[in-house]
């Protein structure tokens, strides 16, 4: 083969080995495990007997992943200051059923909601019922970089000292969210912007996810607002935008 062409399929093949450090990694392999407990000696058909159920989902060769959704799990049960993190899921299992009153129940759900470059996104969500008029629900997420072997906070992917210009996108997108609710300024008076640790950076869009009587009252459920990467250019690091 003569220079002329050798040179030509030399260029090449170097373009494609540095195009590897830009794929993707594979798609990851997740296995569902759920889990619904009640008494022994309450029957089934029995709709006031007390129950955990328990929708997760474990990760092919993520056990740092794996660790961090079960503790995140575990910490979504506790609801008072006086609880304590249960050592396990079981053990919060058996522990809720033996003082469980008729009707009571406790749903746990880890979900994988979005994967796109090296980002895993993990929505969990929550729902306890101890009597009353309605039951509390919980939401978080998990950004979690498979290359870094980490979960990714807010601060790791804005820009230094970016934080306060995110937020006041944030806002604007909060001014939005009241305007497509046809909510009035009685109303955002009442119920004011504030930030929120659930925020979720998916494949098209940053999410925020609020808790129940955060910015709205319960009848709104979990307020969820929007932002457009082209909104946070300049803002977000580069590396993790689209």
């Amino acid at each position: 083969m003569s220079l002329r062409n050798t040179l030509p399929l030399l260029t090449l093949g170097l373009l494609l080995a540095g195009c590897q450090h830009f794929l993707s990694p594979p798609a990851v392999e997740v296995r569902q495990v759920i889990s619904e407990q009640r008494p022994e000696a309450c029957p089934r058909t029995d709709e006031t007997c007390p129950l955990v159920n328990i929708d997760t989902q474990v990760f092919a060769d993520e056990p740092a992943l794996n660790t961090l959704i079960d503790h995140r799990l575990r910490r979504m049960t506790i609801n008072s200051p006086e609880a304590t993190l249960p050592a396990s899921l079981e053990t919060y299992q058996q522990q809720f059923l033996r003082q469980a009153e008729p009707g009571w129940s406790s749903y746990l759900q880890a979900k994988l909601i979005d994967q796109h470059d090296s980002l895993l996104v993990i929505e969990l969500s929550s729902y306890l019922f101890t009597g009353g008029a309605h039951g509390m629900p919980g939401r978080g997420f998990i950004n979690y970089d498979r290359e870094q072997d980490r979960e990714l906070k807010l601060a790791d992917v804005l820009l230094p000292g970016k934080e306060g210009a995110f937020w006041r996108v944030a806002a604007k997108a909060h001014q939005q969210w009241l305007l497509d609710n046809e909510h009035d300024a009685a109303f955002s008076r009442q119920w004011p912007f504030q930030q929120t640790s659930n925020v979720a950076f998916l494949r098209d869009q940053v999410l925020l996810k609020y808790d129940v009587y955060s910015i709205a009252p319960y009848s709104s459920g979990h307020p969820t607002l929007t932002i457009s990467y082209a909104e946070l250019d300049g803002i977000v690091k580069p590396a993790y935008l689209p």
